[in-house]
């Protein structure tokens, strides 16, 4: 039985360390974050598909079941 795909995850800023919890798109990636503490964008690190793979407690959906994301 497939574990089940959580729907939001806590994105963490790495400039000022603020977490905040978003809702994930299911079929589509979020490219851009701005923290609601100090204002910078987050953009995902190379070789992420998205803000949630790069700096979220949870991945992106489609990473959660095994697919490729926003493929």
């Amino acid at each position: 039985m497939p574990a089940l795909v959580q729907g939001r995850s806590t994105l963490t800023c790495p400039k000022c360390g603020i977490g905040t919890t978003e809702t994930m798109d299911w079929n589509s990636c979020r490219y851009f974050f701005t923290c609601p503490s100090c204002s910078v964008t987050l953009t995902p690190r190379p070789g992420d598909c998205c803000v949630f793979c790069s700096y979220g407690d949870v991945p992106c959906p489609p990473k959660q079941t095994g697919n490729v994301c926003c493929g």
